[in-house]
C-alpha cells in the first residue's frame, strides 16, 4: 500500500481549492462550502448507435455542464464504463468521445464488464494512475472533509480479502464524519441482478467503520435505500445510505423486485446523481435526461452525517 496520493490526486486538490459555491440551496445547518460530485455507472455502449446518439452522450451532457459551473467538481464512474467487454477500442471509440471529456476530472471504479477482457486492461490503460492497478484497482481520497474510498468489487479470492484488510485499515486511519464509498456491484438491489450476497463483507466493514453514503450501479436503474445497518436492517440514526445509480447510459432494465427499505426506484429515464457533499452532511438530486420522459423523473433529498 502506498503512503501517498498520486499526481492526479494533487490535482484534484488543486481543484477544490477554487471550487464556487454549488448552485443548489444550501441547507440552514450544514457548514462549510461543498464539494459537489456526479455519479453514474453502465456508460457507454456504442454497439447499437454512435458515440455522439448513445445515452453515455446525453449524460455526459449533464456532467459537462455541472463541471463548467463549478471548476472544484468532479466525476464519480461506477464501473462498466463501457460495453460489452471493456476491450482498449471501447474506451477510445465510444466512452472517450463522451465521459471521456472529462476524465482528467474523474474518480473511477472498475464493474464486471471491464473484466470480462481478462485483467481489465482496457479499463487500467485509459485511467493510468487513478485506476490504482499496482494496489487491486481500490484507493481513497480527501475530497473537502469527505473521506472517499473507491473499491473493485470485481475481485475475489485472495484479492477480495487483501482488499477488505485494506479497507478495514483505511477506515481506522481517516476516522472522518462524512465518508462516501463506491463499488460496482450493490450489496442490496431490487433490480434484475438483485441483491448480491458476495458484498456483505464490504458492506459491513462499511457500515461498522461509520460510513455515510454507498454508490452503486450493475443494475440499469436508479434505486435508493434508507440508511441500514452492518445486517441490513433500517436504521436511521447510524445506517449507511445506497444508491444504485446505473443510468450512466446503456439500456435501462426492468426493476423486478421490492426490497426492504428501498425508499425510491425508478428505470424510465438516464441521467446522473448530484451531491452537494457539505461538512457535516449532504444533498443529493437525480438529474434525468429530460429529453427521454416527461415529466422527467427525479429524486432529491438532504440528510446530515452521523
Amino acid at each position: 500500500m502506498r503512503s501517498s496520493l498520486p499526481h492526479f490526486l494533487f490535482r484534484l486538490t488543486a481543484l477544490l481549492a477554487l471550487s464556487a459555491c454549488a448552485s443548489a440551496p444550501k441547507p440552514p445547518s450544514f457548514a462549510g462550502k461543498p464539494v459537489t460530485v456526479y455519479a453514474a455507472g453502465d456508460i457507454a455502449d456504442c454497439r447499437y448507435r454512435a458515440p455522439q446518439d448513445s445515452g453515455a452522450a446525453a449524460t455526459a451532457m449533464l456532467v459537462a455542464a455541472g463541471l463548467a459551473a463549478d471548476p472544484g467538481a468532479i466525476a464519480l464512474t461506477l464501473g462498466d464504463h463501457t460495453y460489452p467487454v471493456g476491450l482498449p477500442a471501447e474506451f477510445n471509440d465510444c466512452y472517450h468521445p463522451t465521459w471521456g471529456q472529462f476524465r482528467e476530472r474523474t474518480l473511477p471504479v472498475p464493474g464486471n464488464h471491464e473484466y470480462y477482457t481478462a485483467g481489465a486492461p482496457g479499463y487500467y490503460a485509459y485511467f493510468g494512475a487513478r485506476a490504482a492497478q499496482e494496489q487491486g484497482g481500490y484507493y481513497s481520497v480527501q475530497l473537502g472533509k469527505w473521506h472517499v474510498i473507491g473499491l473493485n468489487s470485481a475481485l475475489d479470492g485472495a484479492g477480495a480479502e487483501a482488499q477488505l484488510a485494506w479497507l478495514r485499515n483505511d477506515l481506522a486511519r481517516h476516522p472522518a464524519r462524512c465518508t462516501l464509498a463506491m463499488l460496482h456491484h450493490p450489496r442490496y438491489s431490487s433490480g434484475g441482478h438483485a441483491s448480491n450476497p458476495a458484498m456483505a463483507p464490504l458492506w459491513q466493514e462499511l457500515a461498522a467503520g461509520g460510513v455515510e453514503l454507498l454508490l452503486s450501479a450493475h443494475d440499469h436503474n436508479y434505486e435508493r435505500f434508507a440508511p441500514q445497518d452492518a445486517a441490513g436492517r433500517r436504521d436511521d440514526a447510524l445506517g449507511m445510505r445506497q444508491f444504485v445509480v446505473g443510468t450512466g447510459g446503456a439500456m435501462l432494465t426492468p426493476v423486478r423486485l421490492d426490497r426492504p427499505n428501498s425508499e425510491v426506484k425508478d428505470n424510465s429515464v438516464h441521467g446522473v446523481l448530484r451531491l452537494d457533499l457539505f461538512d457535516t452532511g449532504y444533498t443529493w438530486e437525480f438529474l434525468p435526461v429530460a429529453s427521454e420522459a416527461s415529466p422527467p423523473f427525479t429524486d432529491r433529498g438532504a440528510s446530515t452525517c452521523h
